[in-house]
């Protein structure tokens, strides 16, 4: 009796992370059973809600550190940040994984979700976002292999993909901008649906400038949860001066955005009592906020303040997302969507399981170790190597 408790979850968050992975696997089978009108509230007037607001629009967003972080390491060889860099690129590559895998539940006949790589489009912004979303998942894989060769002692192959990192890193950036950008791109052909607060000619801009300023949130986020979990932390100046960019950056969105608001004429719909201009001024609060408090040096030099700020900044992405996938789409749509649990349920179940990949990861590769440099084809030392 006592091996068979020994199975049982042990603590609070094994039970809801155990019980999010069984209603997960429940909302799939309904999904696979009884298909999309079954699993959720989608229409053909509705056709695009949480699945693909949230799991792709935020996921691939959510993601943009590996990118971020990869180019000021490798192009602009800014090397006090390369203790982050594997634990942020584990954390991209998880994100598209797991973006695929949500795609999968989306798509009405997902066993087709290859057709993108043979049957070419050139004139859907769907297919470059299918290609480039495949190409820098490999990318992602490529970067983050070398930790399993050292895992494995693998030196040769290791010295492999070190010989090859800055072409990797380079087309993982081209890549990166391009679908990035192109997940905008795909509500500019809907100028008639989407609530002017948000239907711009200069979405898909903000939306990548929106993915860097997420990317630099991700890597204090996950800062804070590395130190908690395993003892792994970046040193404070460092982070306070991630937190100073993070500010610019913020700034520099917020700007444009109303700047851009204002010679399209729509500044005065945020006087109108809507629910839209609800969401949007929560949307601009949850940015504004850290924007001004990371101005502060007490702020940046505070990890928990950090984090907070972080946090904060993360919400408004994902607000920022949903604004644009669901809220501005109701009014044109005339339809109220409100996802269904199994819709819900699936979500949820992805994020646990990459948050369960990822510690699983850190625990058993060398996510936070340096990397270990090979001379002659063979392991140095770091020490050795230092001399």
């Amino acid at each position: 009796m006592s091996r068979w408790l020994g199975w049982l979850p042990r603590t609070l968050w094994q039970w809801i992370f155990w019980l999010l992975i069984l209603g997960g696997l429940y909302a799939a089978y309904v999904r696979v059973a009884y298909g999309l009108g079954g699993a959720t509230n989608l229409s053909d007037r509705f056709p695009w809600g949480l699945w693909i607001g949230f799991d792709v629009l935020c996921g691939v967003g959510l993601a943009a550190g590996g990118f971020t972080l990869a180019t000021i390491v490798h192009v602009f060889d800014v090397k006090r940040y390369r203790p982050i860099l594997r634990a942020t690129i584990l954390t991209a590559f998880l994100g598209y994984g797991l973006v695929i895998l949500a795609l999968l539940f989306d798509l009405g006949r997902p066993y087709r979700v290859w057709h993108p790589l043979v049957m070419w489009n050139p004139r859907s912004v769907m297919f470059e976002v299918a290609w480039c979303v495949a190409l820098y998942t490999t990318v992602l894989f490529l970067e983050f292999i070398p930790a399993v060769f050292e895992r494995l002692g693998w030196v040769r192959p290791l010295g492999w993909m070190r010989s090859f990192s800055v072409p990797i890193v380079i087309a993982g950036v081209i890549l990166s901008t391009l679908h990035q950008s192109s997940l905008g791109s795909l509500y500019l052909i809907v100028p008639d649906k989407l609530y002017p607060l948000w239907y711009t000619p200069l979405l898909p801009f903000f939306f990548f400038l929106s993915a860097i300023c997420v990317g630099f949130a991700m890597m204090l986020f996950e800062s804070w949860h590395s130190s908690r979990a395993f003892g792994k932390q970046l040193e404070l100046p460092l982070l306070a001066s991630m937190g100073r960019v993070l500010a610019v950056l913020l700034s520099v969105y917020l700007l444009i955005r109303f700047l851009d608001l204002y010679h399209r004429g729509v500044l005065p719909r945020l006087r109108e009592p809507r629910t839209e201009t609800y969401l949007f001024a929560l949307e601009a609060a949850l940015l504004l906020v850290p924007m001004v408090l990371l101005f502060l040096r007490s702020i940046r030099l505070s990890p928990a303040r950090l984090y907070g700020c972080a946090l904060l900044v993360i919400f408004g992405f994902v607000t920022n997302r949903l604004n644009v996938s669901v809220t501005g789409m109701e009014a044109g749509s005339g339809v109220h969507y409100v996802p269904k649990w199994t819709e819900v349920m699936v979500t949820l179940a992805i994020i646990a399981l990459g948050f369960a990949i990822f510690r699983f990861a850190a625990q058993h590769l060398p996510i936070f170790a340096e990397e270990v440099p090979i001379v002659s084809g063979r392991p140095v030392p770091l020490a050795a190597a230092g001399d």
